[in-house]
């Protein structure tokens, strides 16, 4: 249904759910005529002479709603814009299109966090995914935690309130699950999509405790640790219990029904998790960056415990990470690749193919010293590093494709945490490949713009990579890269406790001289 004024138009619709949602265009000046498909103007200019038309969009409001003008909403929205990033550090280099690329990614993520009753968190990206993710948020925030932890704290608060507390296989649900995704529009209401509240998610759930226990190590902040922590501990009441079915000390999925993901892991495509032949991984799978974020989750937590004064607590996960690092690599290691193993299928067969997820053992830290450094490696050798970044698959894999989703396209993000895994284990001139080669991307990219993922090909002279035709642009844990790849360079480090910011072995790329960072807080102080 339409209504119309002499200004505005009321566009109506109502659900088979039954409510009724509405979008109003207001148009200042009011136009010369009004019609059901357009709003036409005649405008007489002078030479030189400039006039300004605007549009305001509203949706769903309620009421009779009176239009904010629009250099008055401009203004508020870029106090808002200071006032969320007042206690942000701010970063300037020598390099001036790095600055424009930093800037644009600050600018993405601001707009993409969202005041939730919860606090602020980042949703996903636009256009496909404008809602709460629980890994995106997670992720974002973690790669974020260095210059904005405030971001870590409105995504923990939030994901903490839609923990699961019962099952409900419809939605992938179980007591203690991190949410994956939620979803509030027709379609989900009418459980035409399971993506209400969808918990099919296998790594939201250590990723959501490695967060907790970080947040809290980079702030001091032992109330918000406090108040988190029985959401904490029924995080890893599922990792031991519903995560791990068989109870092999790995987590796995396998969707409750058809209708959910078929995987569950970041690269949730129906073909992102298969064998060196081809074949698809098939029953309950166990990914390889899991257990890491398992191990490093179970790490955290137990420092975090011994800080809350529950000692005994912590040897136990302290122990359990232990046992699962030599499980790990028992399982997972295949020497003829020099990698780890993308997943275990249901029949505990190791999926040997090469692909980026091993890099992001070495982000959570359950690697050996020396297969780490051969994974390093193999990661920028020409199979995996295209010299824009480093593929989510090599290029000698049977399902490789440069344009694929998750079988061969670069993620920024994927890069990032590689890039963390890095200078965990001390490569810092692999860091620095990594980031160059992002950096060179982004100089092709409108707006200075990372998207989610581009295409695979390999780098030619004298032309940019290959966009992927339906990324999320912007994406948050696409804008938050080039501060990750900053942190991994730097090799930041913070101790509240002690007031202390440490540098280890700092190592910047080629094309910067200079890196100035200030308000880089530390407690309740802060340095330029």
């Amino acid at each position: 249904r339409r209504t119309f004024g002499v200004d505005r138009a009321i566009l109506t619709y109502q659900g088979l759910d039954g409510e009724s949602r509405h979008t109003m265009l207001t148009f200042d000046p009011a136009p010369m005529e009004l019609e059901p498909v357009r709003a036409s103007y005649l405008v007489e200019l002078q030479p030189g002479e400039s006039r300004s038309l605007f549009l305001m969009i509203n949706c769903n409001q309620t009421g009779e709603h009176r239009t904010v003008p629009f250099l008055r909403a401009l203004h508020a929205a870029r106090r808002e814009l200071k006032k969320g990033s007042r206690e942000a550090t701010t970063i300037e280099t020598s390099n001036d299109v790095f600055n424009e690329l930093l800037c644009r990614s600050m600018a993405d993520l601001r707009m993409l966090i969202t005041d939730t009753p919860q606090g602020r968190y980042p949703y996903a990206g636009i256009p496909w995914y404008s809602t709460t993710f629980g890994r995106d948020g997670l992720i974002t925030a973690l790669q974020m935690l260095w210059l904005d932890p405030s971001i870590a704290r409105g995504v923990l608060r939030r994901l903490a309130a839609y923990q699961a507390k019962t099952y409900d296989p419809s939605a992938d649900a179980q007591p203690g699950k991190i949410l994956h995704e939620m979803r509030s529009g027709e379609m989900a209401k009418l459980r035409e999509i399971p993506f209400g509240l969808y918990y099919g998610s296998v790594d939201s759930t250590p990723l959501f405790v490695l967060l907790a226990g970080l947040y809290a190590e980079r702030t001091g902040d032992d109330e918000t640790l406090k108040e988190l922590w029985p959401s904490i501990e029924a995080a890893l009441g599922w990792i031991d219990g519903p995560g791990d079915p068989d109870g092999d000390g790995f987590v796995e999925y396998e969707r409750a029904t058809g209708r959910g993901l078929a995987n569950q892991g970041w690269k949730d495509s129906e073909d992102a998790i298969f064998h060196a032949d081809g074949s698809l991984a098939r029953g309950r799978i166990a990914l390889a960056e899991v257990q890491g974020y398992v191990y490093a989750a179970k790490r955290v937590a137990a420092r975090c415990a011994r800080r809350l004064g529950r000692a005994e607590h912590a040897a136990k996960l302290e122990a359990e990470a232990q046992r699962l690092a030599q499980r790990f690599e028992e399982a997972f290691w295949c020497p003829e690749l020099e990698t780890y193993a993308l997943a275990l299928d249901g029949a505990k067969n190791p999926c040997r193919v090469r692909t980026s997820n091993a890099g992001q053992v070495l982000f959570a830290g359950i690697a050996r010293e020396d297969r780490a450094a051969k994974i390093a490696e193999g990661l920028l050798r020409p199979r995996f590093f295209s010299g824009w970044g480093i593929r989510t698959v090599a290029t000698d894999e049977a399902r490789y494709n440069p344009m694929s989703y998750h079988n061969g396209s670069i993620w920024p993000h994927d890069n990032a945490l590689i890039a963390l895994g890095f200078a965990r284990y001390g490569f810092k001139r692999s860091i620095e490949r990594v980031f160059q080669g992002l950096f060179d991307a982004a100089t092709y990219m409108d707006f200075r713009r990372l998207p989610e993922l581009f295409c695979g090909f390999q780098r030619e002279r004298s032309r940019g990579p290959t966009l992927y035709p339906v990324a999320c642009t912007p994406q948050a844990w696409a804008s938050a890269t080039p501060f990750t790849l900053l942190e991994a360079s730097l090799g930041l480090e913070f101790d509240p406790s002690r007031g202390e910011i440490r540098l280890r072995n700092p190592w910047l790329p080629a094309f910067l001289d200079e890196v100035v960072l200030r308000n880089l807080r530390v407690g309740h102080s802060s340095i330029d």
